[in-house]
């Protein structure tokens, strides 16, 4: 990529590609990091797989617990006073607005063993979810939620993408939860789209914020098909430099997505 590298101190791992001619951007995408919430993309595809293998039903009903509720951070479930939703309903929390309490539910579903599972069968070498949503993190359990690459997100994202990733339904499934993503404030930010719109650029993805990191990784259908995911790992203070960074890799997004004569400007 152009322009020099992340303003310091912040750590970027990045990769972009398009798919039509395999036009790749790169910054240390073998870099493991820190995803926050970006490692739940790897929840909603198991739940996505077993829908599609038939093997769960999204009118299943799941309980929120109370420590599910109490974990505080991202989503509107645990302030709300149902204690009772069904799988479609978590599914649609967590993609939408990165409920951490639907994650935990779902999470406890389908298993913690299960998702690594499915990043190991996935080929991603060194990403994978650790953990539950915590409010607190000790010394005996994982310190962050998950960690991974963006060259691991971006062979992820692409076999989704091209409809690749274990069967088209669940493909088109995680997709399609990935669409309805309310947060575009990162590295879609600078991508030239209307969220409200069906026509015209459009972006699927999953966005991550926690202290010291901010991630996004996503697809964007346009002229041409792109996927993306950046990863910024940096101490407290950087927090405006680290999302100036995925902004600016936002904007190579942009210009690989749009019309062939501005990708080779």
């Amino acid at each position: 990529m152009t322009g020099g590298g992340p303003a310091a101190p912040v750590r970027i791992g990045a990769m972009v590609r398009r798919l039509d001619d395999g036009r790749t951007l790169s910054l240390d995408p073998d870099l493991v990091l820190p995803l926050a919430s970006v490692g739940k993309v790897l929840l909603l595809g198991e739940v996505a797989r077993r829908l599609a293998a038939g093997t769960l039903a999204a009118a299943q009903p799941v309980d929120l617990l109370d420590d599910d509720r109490a974990v505080g951070g991202t989503g509107l479930l645990g302030l709300l006073s149902p204690r009772r939703w069904t799988v479609a309903d978590l599914t649609t929390a967590v993609a939408a607005v990165s409920d951490n309490a639907a994650t935990n539910a779902l999470l406890r579903l389908v298993t913690l063993e299960a998702v690594q599972h499915l990043a190991r069968t996935s080929g991603l070498r060194a990403t994978t979810v650790h953990d539950r949503i915590r409010a607190t993190r000790g010394p005996d359990v994982p310190p962050t939620f998950a960690t991974g690459t963006a060259h691991d997100l971006c062979t992820f994202l692409t076999d989704v993408a091209t409809g690749t990733w274990r069967s088209p339904r669940a493909s088109e499934l995680l997709h399609g939860w990935l669409a309805g993503n309310t947060d575009r404030t990162l590295v879609a930010d600078t991508i030239r789209h209307d969220p409200w719109s069906t026509g015209g650029v459009r972006v699927a993805n999953k966005t991550g914020t926690d202290t010291g990191v901010r991630a996004d990784a996503g697809i964007v259908v346009g002229p041409h098909t792109v996927v993306y995911a950046v990863v910024a790992a940096f101490p407290p203070g950087a927090e405006r430099a680290a999302v100036a960074e995925l902004r600016r890799w936002g904007t190579a997004v942009d210009r690989l997505a749009g019309d062939q004569r501005s990708a080779n400007s």
